[in-house]
């Protein structure tokens, strides 16, 4: 995934540090004398440390990240990740029960399928979220599911997504939700890519 984040040039640094207690997400670190971005991932890109730099000893760069599983606690977060595109447009409906495979919305798109849990407990959910589509649904609470199977199906043959994301929590009853998946897939004539992201409860 393609992210904005800073880029600490160790020759101009002078070790004022102003970078590092500017910085919210806790990402600059003073090493040995110098400002160095110790956690891409936690990088907002927003640029704050920018504007204390007297050296001008920082830029923006794009580079690509891979999404990582949160796993240390983050004392302070703010919108990471989240600089908005043509893709990235308002939409609603987003349950699967409710929305309508047909919309123009769905045709050709990266579609993101969330379980409801993993919005509120992933911190960097909207990096997941960036550029695609998204449906939720709960494995567990839904009612009705068969026709989640035919809604997939729909979205795979007829609005001819591009790729399929499934995102779940590392609980027993999400493994429900990759098994709706499985069975949609096995109905669809199209062969799309399938990406499965699990998120630990920790």
């Amino acid at each position: 995934m393609k992210k904005t984040i800073i880029k600490i040039n160790p020759e101009k640094c002078t070790g004022c540090g102003q970078c590092a207690e500017t910085c919210h997400q806790g990402a600059i670190q003073m090493i040995n004398g110098k400002a160095v971005l110790t956690d891409e991932h936690h990088c907002d890109g927003l640029g704050r440390c920018i504007g204390n730099c007297p050296s001008d000893a920082i830029s923006f760069i794009e580079k690509e990240i891979e999404i990582l599983m949160q796993e240390k606690p983050v004392v302070q977060k703010t919108a990471c990740c989240v600089e908005h595109t043509a893709q990235d447009r308002p939409q609603f409906p987003i349950q699967l029960h409710l929305i309508n495979p047909q919309n123009p919305q769905f045709k050709h798109a990266d579609l993101l399928l969330a379980a409801d849990c993993t919005a509120f407990v992933y911190p960097e959910f909207q990096c997941l979220k960036k550029g695609k589509r998204l449906v939720i649904a709960c494995p567990k609470l839904d009612a009705e599911q068969e026709v989640y199977v035919e809604k997939l199906r729909q979205l795979v043959d007829e609005a001819e997504i591009a790729s399929l994301t499934a995102a779940v929590m590392e609980v027993p009853c999400c493994t429900g939700l990759l098994r709706l998946v499985n069975i949609a897939l096995e109905k669809t004539r199209r062969k799309i890519p399938l990406e499965k992201v699990v998120v630990g409860v920790k």
